[in-house]
């Protein structure tokens, strides 16, 4: 206990301080949208608060209610009210949310406005009591598993029994502790059974829940006159007094159970509905006036910049980047912009707590074994290779999420690995995909856009060759010059009193060489490097 929440409050510390080029702008972002939402301050008189759990559930919001409910324990709160509004996310960050809340001596509710699926439901249960909100819904609990080429990806009866085991252990801890219905809980999580609702034939106020099996044997095997249950036809709900009639089986075998408000509060799995949170407060007697705790700026700020969606963006501007770098050297800004991409896209999720230190320790490596192969040995042989290899590592490791059990620079655990190789290979594999079609594009467009003619002059028409006499052009195909700086294989080459940026077409080809223009594609100049007997 005492080291997982010394390694949670390290990981909120970190910052990004060091880390990479670039990342103090993004962090002057984050500060300016930090600082909490709630309107007003906490106060020692509060007994009630209310902490949202609002969209996906991941590490950063695991992270975000426990810094909430450590707020509330220290303003005096006496009951927690986690107002639920989630479609679920992460089995593991649910499972860290569960026991949060579970290790809180305190009151508390779950409250869902307007739905707690999947993991939003898993931390429902860990709560005390579940309340429900107008047109509300929770259930459908079962994990499931993401396939590289999107979608979900099938599990066998091994796979699906090991994903479900936790969870349902969870749930029959939540059932036991707090009163939830074994049946209706496990149905939430399990495809496979049947769950049919019976009531006393003499006595309607006994009902219970019963499996396929179980009802097979009272009732579809017993004779009429001599059964002493039978179905549920219709429940009254409680805040309207409506008569709704109820479909039998509750829950079938091959679905999973979800719950509207009314049914809920029917089976006996919630208390009741309230409209806000004022009036929730006032059905758990809760005299003082509540208290808000919402997500920081920085918090929301660092579950944007982690998304998969933002996370391939940077990953294709370092790919692009990179291309255009090492197409045209010397250019610098393509090659900074890319250098200022990577450090954010490995340093997200480190200053986050989401990743460990690996993916920035092979990166640095990375990198020096590149400046290793550039400035130091010619040509582009093992410490360029390596290099690359390692940067590559470092992408794909920065998906691994970190272990809270763990010490900082220990390896995650092979569930760990198997989760982020996952999300590896979707969010890079998609932005090179994208990066590939950026490229051909480039290379279409590109030399003919404004852009390129400001940098590098276009090949002459026949017009601009007649007025070559008074303003030659250098660097034309034919042309001859001499390399500046080692081509590796990109560099520049004088050409007359002018330096241009060129491209070997061989490779390595050392400062002071004579070389010669083969073509000439807009920003594109490729050459090759002339015999040894025709160098002067």
């Amino acid at each position: 206990m005492n080291m997982w929440q010394a390694q949670r409050h390290r990981a909120r510390k970190r910052g990004w301080g060091g880390i990479g080029l670039g990342l103090g702008g993004v962090l002057a972002v984050g500060l300016l949208l930090s600082g909490p939402l709630a309107a007003q301050s906490p106060s020692a008189s509060s007994k009630g608060a209310v902490i949202p759990i609002r969209g996906i559930i991941d590490d950063i919001m695991r992270d975000s209610i426990e810094r909430r409910l450590d707020e509330a324990r220290q303003a005096g709160a006496t009951t927690i009210i986690f107002e639920m509004d989630t479609p679920g996310g992460m089995v593991s960050s649910a499972l860290d949310i569960f026991r949060i809340i579970e290790r809180h001596d305190g009151r508390t509710v779950a409250w869902v406005n307007p739905e707690a699926y999947s993991a939003g439901a898993l931390i429902s249960v860990a709560c005390d009591e579940i309340w429900m909100s107008p047109s509300s819904s929770i259930g459908d609990c079962a994990p499931i598993v993401m396939a590289p080429t999107g979608g979900v990806q099938e599990l066998g009866e091994t796979e699906r029994a090991k994903a479900e085991s936790p969870i349902l252990q969870k749930f029959r801890d939540a059932a036991a502790r707090n009163g939830y219905n074994q049946a209706l809980s496990r149905a939430m999580v399990a495809v496979g059974e049947e769950v049919w609702w019976l009531e006393k034939v003499d006595d309607g106020t006994q009902r219970r829940f019963v499996s396929g099996e179980e009802k097979q044997k009272l009732i579809d095997e017993v004779e009429e006159d001599e059964r002493e249950w039978k179905l549920v036809e219709s429940y009254v709900e409680a805040d309207s007094g409506r008569d709704y009639p109820v479909a039998q089986p509750v829950d079938r075998a091959d679905t999973l159970l979800t719950m509207s408000q009314s049914e809920a509060v029917a089976f006996g799995f919630a208390r009741g509905t309230a409209s806000s949170p004022e009036e929730l407060a006032g059905m758990l007697e809760i005299s003082a006036a509540l208290i808000t705790f919402e997500t920081t700026g920085w918090e929301k700020f660092a579950a944007w910049l982690n998304s998969p969606l933002v996370r391939g963006i940077l990953l294709v501007i370092v790919m692009l980047g990179a291309y255009i770098e090492f197409q045209s050297p010397g250019l610098i800004l393509p090659g900074a912009t890319a250098l200022v991409a990577l450090a954010i896209f490995l340093a997200a999720p480190y200053a986050a707590g989401l990743a460990t230190v690996w993916p920035i320790i092979l990166l640095v490596l990375g990198l020096i074994l590149l400046g290793v192969e550039i400035f130091v040995l010619p040509g582009f042989g093992i410490a360029g290779l390596i290099g690359v290899a390692l940067i590559l590592v470092a992408i794909i490791a920065s998906f691994v999420p970190a272990e809270p059990e763990l010490p900082p620079f220990a390896l995650p655990s092979m569930a760990g690995v198997g989760q982020g190789l996952l999300a590896a290979i979707k969010v890079v594999g998609s932005s090179v995909a994208v990066s590939v079609a950026g490229i051909l594009l480039l290379i279409r467009y590109l030399p003919e856009s404004k852009v390129a003619a400001g940098v590098v002059t276009a090949n002459p028409d026949a017009d601009a060759m007649a007025l070559s006499d008074a303003h030659p052009t250098v660097a034309q195909i034919g042309d001859v010059g001499v390399v500046t700086g080692d081509l590796r294989p990109g560099g520049q080459a004088r050409f007359g009193q002018e330096i241009v940026d060129v491209h070997s077409q061989q490779g390595y080809v050392e400062a002071g060489w004579r070389v010669q223009v083969i073509r000439r594609e807009g920003m594109h100049i490729e050459v090759r490097p002339l015999p040894e007997e025709e160098q002067a």
